[in-house]
């Protein structure tokens, strides 16, 4: 099996899509008016609207009700990630040491779910993702 990707049913697509194209500063795909993917190196973060349920079994999912998941997004300086978007987006945690060895900052999303930044700060954190 290969992870391909996560995908967050939204209420509000183009603020979600919005949101997380300026903080990975990349550019998302929109493969449907009602779906949209960022692709990174590692990963692909997908949105679909809140219409896309319908393809589901009713209630098997609710927008903006995340309570549990965290999206983490590594980057190489974590520090100057959270000055460009502090005053643009809901800080929760100001940049920590996390006790995993993880420089990290978290944001809220526009539909209230944790977003965390974070650069491998300790040398067996460097050593961790420097080997994958």
């Amino acid at each position: 099996m290969k992870f391909a990707s996560v995908r967050v049913v939204v209420a509000d697509i183009k603020a979600m899509v919005a949101f997380y194209e300026k903080v990975t500063g990349i550019k998302a795909e929109w493969l449907a008016p009602v779906f949209a993917e960022i692709v990174t190196p590692s990963a692909t973060l997908a949105f679909g609207a809140a219409e896309t349920i319908a393809q589901f079994k009713a209630g098997s999912a609710e927008p903006a009700a995340n309570r549990s998941v965290i999206i983490e997004i590594q980057t190489n300086d974590v520090e100057a990630e959270y000055e460009r978007l502090k005053d643009e987006v809901e800080v929760v945690m100001a940049p920590k040491l996390m006790p995993w060895g993880n420089l990290a900052v978290q944001f809220r999303d526009p539909e209230g779910s944790l977003v965390s930044l974070y650069t491998p700060f300790t040398d067996a954190a460097k050593q961790r993702f420097g080997n994958r």
